[in-house]
């Protein structure tokens, strides 16, 4: 499946210790905090939903989804993930560069102050029973990277890269394409059981 990306209206922060070592901390993702109607659907993530992705993939940190600029990386012990009651959290060990340095000053000023998050799903429920539908993101089947941004959206701009419009597309073709099967159905079952009566 594609590669999505949302933001998380999230806190993070820039933490400093004794010794001066700056860490980039915060949550990526929040469960069961329905994101704002976008593209003609309410969406949110299920508690867990990240806990086998967490396990079988190697994540990145990066700035604004850019893989030239690594922040960290699960792999190398630089960037660790887990799950709580609350949502993804992530802790980044920054390293001495350019880009991650101008990042810390920047979160300091308050210019940059929220994070983001790339992955794959691999098992969603929609809810139709309201005015606007729900989309649960049951379990992510991989977490490509956490990324402090700039901007709270982005366009479908990244090659193989599927929108939140992409996604209600998808949903409204298969929701039609049940609808059509079972009208077939329907249509089948009511001539079966004209040729009963007229057997009768």
């Amino acid at each position: 499946m594609p590669k999505e990306i949302r933001v998380a209206h999230t806190d993070f922060e820039l933490r400093e210790d004794e010794e001066e070592n700056k860490k980039i901390v915060g949550y990526a993702a929040l469960f069961n905090s329905p994101a704002d109607e976008n593209n003609g659907f309410i969406e949110k993530i299920a508690p867990g939903a990240f806990a086998n992705a967490i396990k079988r993939s190697d994540t990145r940190a990066l700035v604004n989804h850019n893989s030239e600029k690594v922040l960290g990386r699960l792999k190398a012990g630089t960037l660790t993930l887990s799950e709580d009651e609350k949502g993804l959290f992530y802790e980044v060990d920054p390293p001495n560069t350019t880009y991650a340095n101008d990042l810390m000053e920047s979160m300091k000023r308050g210019d940059i102050d929220q994070s983001s998050f790339g992955f794959v799903v691999a098992k969603e429920e929609w809810d139709d029973s309201k005015d606007v539908p729900v989309r649960t993101i049951i379990e992510v089947d991989e977490l490509f990277d956490v990324s402090p941004v700039t901007f709270p959206w982005y366009k479908n701009t990244e090659s193989g890269l599927k929108s939140r419009e992409k996604v209600f597309e998808e949903y409204k073709a298969n929701s039609e394409e049940n609808e059509t099967k079972n009208a077939d159905k329907l249509e089948i079952y009511k001539k079966k059981l004209k040729l009963r009566e007229r057997n009768d």
